[in-house]
């Protein structure tokens, strides 16, 4: 029996489309710089809801106000025969404020930047994951759950915020 304890990441990501363009980072990952949108890790102690806002504000500097869920992904990256690492992602949607507050972005966090459906499909070689496109055709779908479908129960206390820049 293998002592190892497996379980997913949660992670959550923010759509935002405004005048037709979609908020994107720019981000440095092992791969390179990659297109991603504003998305992360859920920390202990939090919803998602409070995740995919924190996230957001971290990677953009912009308030992020969800309006509903687009859809939960789950990808499975690893070698034949390795274990791997498996990612459930919950992805919303909503708006967020004309301007960006006055904040530094996370290190990895080369930029933000707007671009337009057919402009992120053309830089498909850029995506950090193919969820990138998946999530925003199915924005454009129409693919909309209400919030109150994600309950959370018995959340435990705050996690002590990490000094240092985040792993």
């Amino acid at each position: 029996m293998n002592d190892e304890t497996w379980a997913p990441h949660v992670t959550v990501a923010a759509i935002v489309e405004r005048d037709g363009r979609f908020l994107l980072v720019e981000e440095h990952t092992p791969a390179g710089l990659r297109l991603n949108q504003p998305a992360g890790h859920l920390e202990a102690g939090e919803t998602l809801h409070e995740a995919v806002v924190r996230e957001t504000l971290e990677e953009t500097a912009y308030a992020f106000a969800p309006d509903a869920l687009v859809g939960m992904y789950m990808t499975h990256f690893g070698k034949p025969g390795e274990s791997g690492t498996t990612y459930l992602r919950f992805t919303y949607c909503g708006s967020v404020a004309s301007e960006p507050q006055k904040r530094a972005l996370d290190p990895d966090i080369v930029r933000t930047l707007w671009l337009s459906a057919d402009e992120l499909r053309a830089a498909s070689e850029r995506h950090r994951t193919p969820l990138v496109m998946q999530c925003v055709d199915d924005y454009l779908a129409g693919k909309r759950v209400p919030l109150e479908f994600v309950r959370t129960h018995a959340v435990g206390p705050k996690a002590e915020p990490k000094a240092g820049p985040k792993g």
